[in-house]
């Protein structure tokens, strides 16, 4: 098999060893760069950084071995929209307003795409109002369908979003379809020209980057598609050809490696640009590794030790990979397992940019790691999930104190209890030992509740969905 990606990990390795550091102690002269980068379903073992064996990611491995790798970050939520919402608006997902991929529209008795609501600050619309350029590629997820609620309408200057789907109205968009500010039919993703999809994003990215105003501060969100499961068609066929693997499995490697590679044009764009010593560099997915359309999540050991996978609030399901780097700032090598999760990085990126949080934020700023400083413990995590239909199980909730992990499946279920620091594959209910602890978690997960109409049931007197 031809290592696709070694030219690239080369050269990354030689220019961020490079790199000389500043003193940590103070931020620079600029405001920085902000380069989030997202993955879609990406599991807690699917980098090399975090044991990963099989599948190559050296660019990423690289990130990790220079920057920040952080060991108990979480997705804000097990499925996309729902974590998406929590990294754009800093709200954690039982007081968001997206808790699922779909939710109840009382006013028109549907179930359809639940949109952030106007109030509600994005990080586009943050940094945008700090003086940033700010742009979004890829996958936005959370709209209704109608235009003022995609990313373009949110805080992005620039905006190149995936649309497809069934919306309200019987509309059909094609999974092709990129439209750019919003401007219908703008471009089409070609499946005969490139690799992956991830590519073709890659490539508007490179192009607005040539065209920024590099006296500016920028951000720029790319929301990746790999390895989810509905890119089905990636035109490379020699990653892994070699193995013997089914084909799915091939290509669910494949995804990785290629997103590995385009992580890589992007980090060497910023260096051309004399601008990658100034952006701070974060890398993340969505939620937990997936087992979609005939994709075995146990075949790369996609989730490590970890119990469940995507749509799960076991750790499978919302422990995350998570690196930052920041030329100067961050200390190789450094490796952080404070609990951590995506309404974080809404207070993280404010405290870079020199900005206040928006009030809204439940999150807390890691920026101190960034510095080798330690972060005050926090009280507590939770999690908030509502799979419409019934059973009554698709209603998910999870809280974290400490190391000891509440996990409820049911509006009435019983809270089991797990301790991550002997039991990180939560194989062990131990609520029977704990019933104080368990209480007391009980009380947090229904404080940290806020009722929400489009989500309405979860053993808080309201209604199931359909069947």
């Amino acid at each position: 098999m031809k290592n696709a990606g070694i030219t690239l990990f080369v050269c990354f390795s030689l220019w961020l060893v490079s790199c000389s550091e500043k003193d940590a102690s103070t931020f620079p002269p600029k405001r920085p760069n902000i380069l989030f980068l997202l993955a879609d379903d990406l599991g807690y073992g699917e980098l090399g950084s975090y044991g990963q064996r099989i599948i190559q990611t050296p660019v990423l491995d690289e990130l990790a071995k220079q920057g920040v790798r952080f060991t108990n970050f979480y997705a804000g939520s097990p499925l996309c929209a729902p974590s998406r919402a929590v990294i754009l608006t800093g709200k954690h997902s039982a007081t968001a307003t997206i808790r699922g991929n779909t939710g109840y529209h009382p006013d028109r008795d549907v179930f359809a795409r639940v949109a952030l609501r106007p109030d509600e600050i994005t990080l586009g619309e943050m940094l945008h109002g700090a003086g940033y350029q700010t742009a979004f590629i890829g996958k936005w997820h959370l709209d209704d369908c109608h235009v003022e609620t995609w990313a373009h309408h949110r805080g992005f200057d620039f905006a190149v979003q995936e649309q497809f789907g069934t919306c309200p109205g019987g509309i059909v968009y094609d999974e092709r379809m990129h439209w750019i500010n919003g401007k219908q039919d703008s471009i089409y993703y070609d499946l005969t020209a490139y690799d992956c999809i991830d590519e073709f994003r890659t490539n508007i990215a490179l192009d607005y980057l040539d065209s920024a105003d590099l006296d500016s501060p920028l951000f720029l969100f790319m929301s990746y598609r790999a390895p989810h499961a509905h890119e089905k068609t990636v035109r490379n066929k020699e990653l892994y050809a070699d193995r013997g693997w089914p084909e799915i499995e091939r290509t669910h490697a494949a995804k990785i490696t290629l997103l590995d590679q385009q992580v890589g044009r992007l980090l060497e764009k910023l260096k051309e640009k004399g601008i990658l010593e100034n952006t701070l560099i974060v890398f993340t997915s969505d939620n937990g590794a997936h087992g979609e359309l005939g994709h075995d999540h146990t075949f790369f050991q996609s989730t490590g030790p970890l119990r469940g996978k995507k749509r799960d609030t076991y750790e499978g399901g919302i422990r995350v990979p998570a690196l930052a780097y920041w030329a100067g700032n961050t200390k190789s090598g450094t490796v952080d397992d404070t609990p951590l999760s995506g309404q974080d990085f809404m207070p993280t990126l404010a405290e870079v940019a020199g900005i206040e949080v928006p009030d809204q934020s439940n999150g807390i700023s890691f920026a101190p790691v960034f510095y080798g400083d330690d972060l005050k413990p926090r009280e507590h995590l939770v999690w908030e999930l509502n799979l419409y239909g019934k059973p009554a199980a698709n209603f998910r909730q999870s809280v974290r104190i400490g190391n000891m992990k509440g996990v409820r499946y049911g509006v009435d279920a019983n809270m089991e209890l797990y301790d991550l620091t002997k039991d990180v594959s939560e194989s062990s209910d131990i609520s029977g030992q704990h019933p104080e602890l368990v209480r007391k978690m009980e009380e947090v997960v229904q404080k940290e509740h806020v009722p929400n109409p489009h989500f309405p049931y979860g053993g808080y007197g309201a209604i199931l969905g359909p069947e």
